[in-house]
């Protein structure tokens, strides 16, 4: 997985075009392309969050994609690990975060602390 595919392909599933992008998020189509093509590897943390909340991708995966620092997450906060599910919908994400809880609240259940192979 490299940042280049992964902005192509995220901004191909939001369906926008280079100026739009670029009319979102302020960064120049020409720099979101030279990103696109692997010619920029490394953007910086504004640029990836910015296109982060544009395609509904994760901006900790963008950073490291890029070789940046992923920025660690809030203290107190549980950690949602996601997994190029910037396609799915709000709700859909919803449905993931409600399974997720009910395989925790199994493993409590049944006093187990791991999954199971």
């Amino acid at each position: 997985m490299e940042l280049n595919s992964v902005l192509r392909d995220a901004r191909a599933r939001s369906n926008l075009s280079l100026r739009e992008v670029e009319r979102r998020t302020g960064i120049s189509n020409g720099y979101v392309s030279l990103i696109e093509s692997g010619q920029v590897r490394q953007p910086s943390p504004r640029y990836l969050h910015a296109l982060a909340d544009l395609y509904g991708v994760s901006y900790g995966l963008l950073m490291e994609l890029a070789g940046h620092v992923a920025p660690a997450p809030p203290a107190n906060r549980s950690v949602e690990v996601v997994d190029n599910f910037g396609d799915l919908s709000e709700v859909e994400r919803e449905q993931v975060r409600a399974f997720a809880s009910f395989l925790r609240a199994s493993r409590s259940a049944d006093g187990s602390n791991r999954s199971q192979p």
